[in-house]
């Protein structure tokens, strides 16, 4: 058994022992199958309103297992790293909250609802879980590729100018916007838009063995012989995929566009 499904274990019994948790839910790699040595542990805790006020998250989760780290993240998530270098995402919302579960199926695939499914005492968990089965969203439209165009060069313009200008770590930072949306571009070519929203994951495996070493070539250094490289590659990658798309998508951008940029990078 793997660390990680020892915690997850150890998550289920913890809301079984405490009635003020009245429900919980599990998300990412275990849910989907995929979940391996090196995956991180995810949930969804819900406590019931009336003890929500008064509920200790942090020392909560340490009784689900020893930890070095409990923190709150950007995006307002309590992150924990365990003792063991497991990582665990909690979320802890009153019972009253539990139908921002429907909203989560705008984000992605969820194969397998019942994987999900970690406790609930109220008997409201289920058909909400029930409810993120199937197909996830239609990511082949016009409105996506028209999107990852259109971000691309604004992405891919700040950061030839930044630059241009000499700031080449910012340049560099700007790289990963443009790699973002040629990736997102790749996978609507490919047909693995699965993971529209995070577009490395996997990578290695999903896309095709031309795709991935065209990938490679719009990575670099901290070197300016290497950043405008990168940024010519991505260029040549985005000119390559117009040709491709822009036959069954709506795209603003056209080949005149594009070879402006061409003549921008060189100025």
């Amino acid at each position: 058994m793997l660390i990680q499904e020892k915690i997850i274990q150890n998550v289920k019994n913890k809301c079984i022992e405490d009635e003020s948790v009245s429900a919980c839910m599990m998300y990412g790699s275990f849910t989907k199958g995929e979940g391996d040595q090196y995956s991180d542990v995810e949930f969804y805790i819900f406590i019931r309103d009336q003890d929500i006020n008064h509920f200790n998250s942090r020392y909560w989760i340490s009784e689900v297992n020893t930890a070095d780290l409990i923190f709150y993240n950007e995006y307002g998530t309590e992150v924990v790293i365990f003792s063991n270098m497991i990582r665990g995402e909690f979320h802890f919302l009153p019972e009253s909250k539990m139908e921002i579960i429907k909203s989560f199926k705008s984000t992605g695939v969820f194969p397998n609802p019942e994987s999900m499914y970690v406790y609930d005492s109220t008997e409201q968990l289920q058909p909400l879980l029930e409810g993120l089965g199937g197909s996830g969203p239609e990511r082949m439209t016009d409105k996506n590729v028209n999107f990852a165009f259109n971000n691309f060069a604004n992405a891919w313009l700040m950061g030839v100018n930044v630059m241009k200008r000499g700031e080449l770590a910012r340049s560099l930072e700007v790289l990963t916007q443009v790699q973002k949306y040629i990736l997102q571009l790749i996978r609507v070519k490919e047909k693995t838009v699965e993971r529209w929203l995070n577009s490395t994951k996997n990578l290695e495996t999903d896309i095709s063995v031309q795709s991935y070493h065209n990938y490679v070539s719009i990575t670099a250094k901290l070197r300016e012989c290497e950043l405008k490289t990168a940024y010519k590659n991505a260029l040549k990658m985005i000119e390559k995929l117009y040709n491709s798309l822009s036959d069954f998508y709506v795209v603003d951008i056209d080949q005149d566009f594009i070879q402006k940029l061409y003549v921008h990078l060189n100025k």
